[in-house]
């Protein structure tokens, strides 16, 4: 029988939103597998798994996931990671593995299953969606993703700030991911796109520090990096009128 590897999405940080479907993977795998910085702290994954499973069960794996300049030390982390991975599916059945979110999106899981196809051929993959921060954040906010025939954009602002400042210039809602660290550079795209009003920014969702503020109100200083932002497309306030 070949060992099943599943990444499994916990959500954003609040433990009330991950699925009935990702309890349930958490709890009949063999070991969860969490991912944590070199520096040791305990992460967001982590937090949450330990909700609905013991101590005992979870499995802490580095995977640098602060390095963010030095490729060769980031890789070189990722190859370790999946060789300790690829250790435990040699003695388990089932090894799961938690992430932050959806296991599809702007995952650590990703890199991870790439890595476990090479050393472990046959290795079964699958995955789990997770509720995302975007949903989390509308929901909280109050602030609408999609209406009618509008286009939704997804951007990583560690893709540079250009990036998003061509997505706001489109039609539809903008969502940006990671953009903590570029806070006035995104406050400086928003405003010249002419969407800052209606835009919001949260961090922390579901936690005891969460903030969610309008992004008018951002002054440009660094925010914590797993910070989302949604520009909400541009609407004239009438029922059904995008469809």
């Amino acid at each position: 029988m070949s060992s099943r590897l599943i990444g499994v999405g916990v959500g954003p940080g609040d433990p009330e939103l991950v699925t009935v479907k990702g309890v349930g993977a958490l709890r009949d795998a063999d070991v969860v597998v969490v991912p944590v910085m070199d520096t040791g702290e305990r992460g967001r994954a982590e937090a949450t798994v330990l909700h609905y499973v013991g101590a005992e069960k979870i499995v802490r794996v580095v995977f640098a996931l602060n390095e963010r300049n030095d490729r060769g030390r980031r890789e070189a982390a990722w190859d370790a990671a999946g060789e300790r991975v690829a250790e435990l599916l040699k003695a388990h059945s089932a090894v799961a593995f938690a992430t932050v979110g959806d296991p599809n999106v702007y995952s650590t899981f990703t890199y991870l299953a790439h890595t476990i196809g090479e050393l472990v051929p046959g290795t079964v993959i699958e995955t789990v969606p997770g509720i995302t921060a975007m949903q989390d954040l509308a929901a909280r906010s109050g602030a609408v993703l999609t209406e009618g025939t509008e286009p939704l954009t997804l951007v990583p602002v560690t893709a540079g700030s250009a990036v998003l400042k061509d997505a706001l210039g489109g039609p539809g809602t903008v969502v940006a991911y990671k953009f903590g660290r570029q806070a006035q550079a995104v406050v400086e795209a928003l405003r010249e796109t002419g969407r800052l009003h209606d835009a919001v920014w949260g961090s922390a969702l579901g936690l005891p520090e969460e903030s969610i503020q309008a992004a008018d109100a951002l002054d440009g200083a660094p925010l914590p990096y797993l910070s989302t932002l949604i520009a909400p497309a541009p609407r004239d306030g009438g029922r059904g009128g995008k469809l």
